[in-house]
């Protein structure tokens, strides 16, 4: 049990870390992936007119959207 603790702790401490350093960078400028540009081109081949901006759930779950 005292390992599985330690362990959580420390996931906690990193994952604090981690969100400490991209919640300081302004997004335009975060990259997390080498692919990052290529994923948000499929993304937008297939979502071209989503609202990225802004997410409305109920405009998500109409039927149009589905």
């Amino acid at each position: 049990p005292r390992v599985e603790l330690a362990w959580a702790m420390k996931a906690h401490q990193h994952a604090q870390v981690y969100f400490n350093l991209i919640s300081s960078v302004d997004p335009k400028f975060l990259s997390l992936t080498k692919v990052d540009d290529r994923i948000y081109e499929e993304f937008r081949k297939t979502f071209r007119d989503l609202k990225i901006d802004m997410l409305d759930p109920e405009e998500l779950k109409s039927e149009p959207a589905k």
